[in-house]
């Protein structure tokens, strides 16, 4: 049987794990919001990025992908996830609602609480893009994480003000 993996943030556009099914979805009750510092990926230690995780958000549907993965790569999978998503973010287990409105679940997520020491928490979009705008990690440009993900959002034909609206004020930011 597949493990289920839903991405909201970077696995949008770079799942970087073998999949043998990818199907535009939501998850209800989220929203994508820009509240997770990234040390290790995004930003450094002292002056960290942000990164997107799930906030709850009664009534609110968050917008990703859901990757089926083959039970021979499951393993492998999961280790490497559990490695990329270690600066504060956790497994759980959420159901999927695809486009077709056919259900998946127990599709695996990873989301960072606010119990997790790289938790930045809500400020306001102009902080946020402040902070995206300067900073620079292991992984590369923090800007270069919005965009990225912007674009896949965009490519999913899916509406989130919180990222369109942080994107168009980082450009203003940069003056691009």
């Amino acid at each position: 049987m597949v493990t289920w993996i839903f991405g909201y943030g970077s696995l949008i556009p770079r799942p970087d794990f073998p999949y043998v099914e990818r199907q535009a979805g939501f998850i209800q009750g989220w929203s994508r919001r820009f509240w997770q510092g990234s040390t290790d990926h995004r930003g450094v230690p002292g002056a960290p990025g942000r990164v997107v995780t799930l906030t709850p958000s009664p009534g609110e549907r968050c917008w990703g992908v859901a990757y089926a993965v083959d039970p021979a790569h499951r393993d492998a999978t999961l280790a490497r996830l559990d490695h990329r998503e270690k600066g504060g973010y956790a497994r759980e287990v959420v159901a999927v609602h695809r486009r077709t409105g056919a259900p998946i679940h127990g599709a695996l997520v990873y989301l960072a609480t606010p119990e997790n020491p790289n938790y930045l928490g809500p400020a306001s979009l102009d902080e946020i893009a402040r902070t995206i705008a300067r900073s620079v990690g292991p992984s590369g440009p923090n800007l270069d994480y919005l965009l990225h993900l912007e674009e896949g959002l965009r490519a999913l034909e899916v509406e989130d003000p919180h990222v369109f609206e942080l994107a168009r004020i980082t450009r203003r930011l940069i003056g691009a």
